[in-house]
């Protein structure tokens, strides 16, 4: 009797789960931004920093948090370039510009070594409900210039990014 009845309740649990499955897609499409789209944010951050006389580092980040395009203009100072990246990386992980994260910089997790910056300067990029990466910039001398930049870049080509 037992023989029977485990095979059926294994039969049984296999096919509910198979059902529970059955509507969801079996892969994901994660939208991407093309190198001359990340491009053209850079070089609009960085020409933004220019009109004001300050030279920056910018890096744009894709969906996974990888660098796609990072510039660091002719008199940048050195340490902005991987600062740029870790804001660029933070907007990214908390979705949320970096000048809205800064109170946690003093707390455990602002403490931690996981390439995270609680600075202004960080912005996602996101557009027609979807999140592509972020864009963070550095070397100005105050947080929010970074982040108006940051801004620039994402003008640049917020209108593309909104027609797909």
């Amino acid at each position: 009797m037992h023989r029977v009845v485990l095979p059926l309740m294994a039969s049984s649990l296999l096919m509910s789960m198979t059902a529970a499955y059955a509507d969801q897609a079996p892969a994901v499409s994660i939208p991407r931004l093309t190198m001359e789209t990340a491009g053209k944010m850079a070089h609009a951050a960085i020409n933004e920093c220019r009109k004001k006389g300050i030279s920056i580092s910018v890096t744009i980040v894709d969906r996974s948090g990888f660098p796609q395009v990072q510039l660091r203009d002719t008199l940048a100072p050195p340490v902005s370039y991987p600062i740029s990246r870790k804001k660029a990386y933070t907007a990214l992980n908390f979705n949320t510009p970096t000048s809205q994260l800064e109170n946690l910089a003093q707390t455990g997790l602002g403490q931690m070594d996981e390439g995270l910056a609680f600075l202004a300067g960080g912005l996602p990029i996101s557009a027609g409900g979807r999140l592509y990466g972020a864009i963070g910039v550095s070397g100005a001398p105050e947080g929010k210039t970074d982040e108006a930049c940051a801004r620039a870049g994402i003008e640049a080509v917020i209108d593309d990014l909104e027609m797909m």
